[in-house]
C-alpha cells in the first residue's frame, strides 16, 4: 500500500515541481499492476469562481500530459451549488476512483465553502488511510490543516486576523497544524508579505488564536514536502525550506533532506545540526533574507520564466560580445525550451509574452551579427536553424502552434525563410533587396 501526502508552497505547474510529481506517480505505479495507468484527477474547485476556470483547468491537464506524460481527469466540481445531482455524483466518483488527487491555486475559503457537506473531505482522508496520493498546493494546501488562513479576507479586504476551520487531514498523523504555503513570499518589497501575505505581525497574533497544541507548518514557494505515511518520513523537495513554527520559534528542514515525521511532530526543540532553529522570526525583511541560506534565496528568486529569460539574455549578450556563435545559438534554444517549460504554469502569462519578445529579439540580433561578419551566414545559421526546426517539430507535435509560429516568424525576421513541404521543412536565406 502506498499512502503519500504532498504539500507544495507554490509552483505546482512549473518546471520546478516536475520531479516531485514524477516521484509520486512512480511510487504509485510501482505499487500497482504492471503497465497500469495511474487513475488521476484534478480537483478544480479552488479557482472554480474565476471566469477563466476552464482555461486554467486545461492548462493544468496539459502540464501533466506534456511534462509528465500522465493523463489527469478534471473532477468537474467548480461550483457545487450550481451542479446537478448527476454532475456532483460524477465528480465525487472521479475522486473516489482516483489514486492521485491534485488541487492547487485559487481561494481556500471558496474551496472549503464548496466542499462543506460533500464527500470530498472524507474521500481525501480515505486516500490517506487506505492507499493513494493527495497533492495539494497553494490555496488548496491552506485547507489541509485544522485551521485555514482566509488570505483574501485578511490581506485584500482588511478582516481582522482569524482562522477558519480546515479539512484537518493532518491531525490523524500527529500533525495538528495550520499549513501556510508561500511562506517566504517577498512580493511586497518594502512591506512584509511572508507567511502567505500575513506578515510577521499578523502571524504572531494568529498564533495565539490556534487551539492548544497546534502549530504552523510553513512551505516556501517552489518547495514541497512529501509525507510518506507508511514509512513515516517527510522529504523536502524544491528550492526552499520547510518550517515548523511553534509560539514564534521556528525550525527549518532544508530541501533534499528526509526526516522522520516525528521531527515535525516534536517541533523546534527537536532541532539537530541539519535543522535550523531560530529564537523567533527576524524583525525586518532584510533580516529575514539573511536568515535563509544564500543559495536557497537566490534559487527561489530565479524560479520563474522571468529569471530564466534574464539569465539567458545575459548569456546571449556575452556570447555575441565574444563572437561566440555557438554560445549565442545555445542561449536562443535554451530560452525557447524555457518558454515551453513554463508555458503551462498558470501564473506566468505576462512573463511568457515578455520572454517571447526577447526570443524574437535574440534571433534578429543573431542574424544581424552573422550578416555583419560574425561568421559566414550559412555556417552560423545552418546548425541553429536545424535545431530550431527540430524544436518547431516538437512544439507542433504538442499542438503548441503559437510557439511554432513564433519560431518561424523569428527566423523570418532574422533573414531565414521556412517552408513547410510534403517532404518536411526546408529553409533558405532571404535575399536582400
Amino acid at each position: 500500500m502506498t499512502r503519500i501526502l504532498t504539500i507544495m508552497g507554490s509552483g505546482e505547474t512549473a518546471p520546478t515541481m516536475v520531479k516531485p510529481h514524477r516521484m509520486v506517480f512512480e511510487r504509485l505505479s510501482a505499487s500497482g499492476a504492471a503497465g497500469e495507468q495511474v487513475p488521476a484527477v484534478f480537483l478544480d474547485t479552488p479557482f472554480g469562481f474565476q471566469e477563466n476556470a476552464d482555461e486554467l483547468s486545461a492548462k493544468t491537464i496539459d502540464y501533466f500530459r506534456v511534462s509528465l506524460n500522465r493523463t489527469v481527469e478534471v473532477a468537474g466540481l467548480q461550483r457545487v451549488e450550481q451542479a446537478s445531482t448527476l454532475e456532483r455524483e460524477a465528480a465525487f466518483t472521479r475522486v473516489r476512483q482516483a489514486r492521485f488527487v491534485f488541487a492547487g491555486p485559487g481561494s481556500p475559503t471558496y474551496a472549503l465553502r464548496q466542499w462543506a457537506g460533500t464527500p470530498i473531505p472524507d474521500l481525501l482522508a480515505e486516500k490517506l488511510r487506505t492507499g493513494g496520493a493527495v497533492t495539494f498546493s497553494s490555496a488548496a494546501a491552506l485547507t489541509l490543516g485544522l485551521a485555514t488562513v482566509p488570505v483574501y479576507e485578511i490581506y485584500k479586504s482588511g478582516a481582522d486576523p482569524m482562522w477558519l476551520d480546515g479539512l484537518d487531514v493532518l491531525t490523524a498523523i500527529g500533525l495538528p497544524v495550520a499549513v501556510i504555503p508561500h511562506y517566504n513570499n517577498a512580493e511586497g518589497g518594502h512591506h512584509d508579505t511572508r507567511f502567505c501575505y500575513l506578515g510577521e505581525k499578523r502571524l504572531t497574533v494568529m498564533e495565539t488564536l490556534l487551539p492548544d497544541g497546534a502549530f504552523v507548518l510553513g512551505i516556501d514557494e517552489h518547495t514541497g514536502v512529501v509525507l510518506d505515511l507508511d514509512a513515516d518520513t517527510a522529504t523536502v523537495v524544491g528550492l526552499g525550506v520547510l518550517t515548523v513554527r511553534r509560539h514564534g520559534i521556528s525550525m527549518q528542514v532544508p530541501s533534499g533532506e528526509t526526516v522522520s515525521i516525528d521531527v515535525l511532530r516534536a517541533g523546534p526543540q527537536a532541532a539537530s545540526a541539519g535543522h535550523r532553529p531560530a529564537a523567533g522570526p527576524p524583525a525586518t525583511l532584510s533580516d529575514a533574507a539573511a536568515a535563509q541560506p544564500t543559495n536557497t534565496a537566490a534559487a527561489a528568486a530565479d524560479a520563474s520564466l522571468a529569471g530564466d529569460a534574464a539569465r539567458l539574455g545575459e548569456a546571449f549578450d556575452q556570447a555575441l560580445a565574444n563572437r561566440d556563435a555557438a554560445g549565442a545559438s545555445a542561449a536562443v534554444l535554451d530560452l525557447e525550451a524555457a518558454i515551453v517549460g513554463w508555458s503551462m504554469d498558470t501564473l506566468q502569462s505576462d512573463e511568457t509574452d515578455r520572454a517571447r519578445s526577447l526570443l524574437r529579439s535574440m534571433i534578429v540580433r543573431l542574424g544581424d551579427a552573422a550578416l555583419g561578419g560574425l561568421a559566414d551566414p550559412r555556417t552560423v545559421f545552418g546548425p541553429l536553424v536545424d535545431v530550431a526546426l527540430l524544436a518547431r517539430l516538437e512544439v507542433r507535435a504538442a499542438k503548441r502552434y503559437d510557439l511554432s509560429d513564433q519560431i518561424r516568424d523569428g527566423l523570418a525576421a532574422a533573414g531565414v525563410e521556412v517552408r513547410d513541404t510534403p517532404a518536411g521543412q526546408t529553409w533558405e536565406l532571404i535575399a536582400e533587396g
